[in-house]
């Protein structure tokens, strides 16, 4: 083989590797895109099932008010509604006031108990700041967590609690730091 046809094969052989190298990043193109439009669909079903939760859960809300106010309005001055709270199944909860019952399933209850947490959050008088003696918990061991640093130092620590679910906490750098001890101390 002369040196004529030598760079003729070498320059054939450049022409292959672009093409391939072409190829490869057209191939890779279409999967990030592939992907994006995978994690696009991903989120909007996300969202849809969010906006489903919190319609039912909102709906539940509404009826647990009607259902109060009917109560009152039928109640004699002197009388009270009760509210009363049952556990028909596993995957249940119902509340009753008065007259009138609401079941609640997981998500309703996730929706109310952060609904709850919400409004209790910006209430007087605040929760004590001692544990109070006899208080009944229910403990998550080993949650799941998700930290974040804050623009003004401050560190976010976000736990998922199995029956208050996401719980966030706002720490100071100092406030972490004593955390820290006191998860270390012997």
């Amino acid at each position: 083989m002369n040196l004529e046809e030598q760079i003729g094969a070498i320059d054939a052989q450049v022409d292959r590797l672009g093409e391939l190298v072409r190829l490869a990043q057209a191939a890779a193109e279409r999967a990030e895109a592939e992907r994006a439009r995978a994690l696009e669909e991903q989120q909007a079903q996300q969202a849809e099932q969010a906006a489903r939760a919190a319609a039912e859960a909102a709906e539940a809300i509404r009826a647990a008010e009607a259902a109060a106010a009917l109560t009152a309005s039928s109640a004699s001055p002197d009388e009270k509604p009760t509210l009363r709270v049952a556990r028909p199944s596993h995957n249940e909860l119902t509340l009753s006031i008065g007259a009138q019952t609401v079941t609640l399933h997981p998500e309703h209850i996730g929706q109310l108990i952060e609904e709850l947490a919400n409004a209790r959050a910006s209430m007087t008088p605040e929760p004590p700041m001692a544990l109070p003696a006899g208080w009944r918990f229910a403990s998550t061991k080993n949650p799941v967590m998700a930290t974040q640093k804050q623009a003004n130092g401050d560190r976010l620590l976000v736990a998922r609690h199995t029956g208050h679910g996401w719980v966030p906490f706002t720490f100071s750098p100092d406030a972490a730091v004593q955390l820290y001890m006191m998860l270390t101390q012997r």
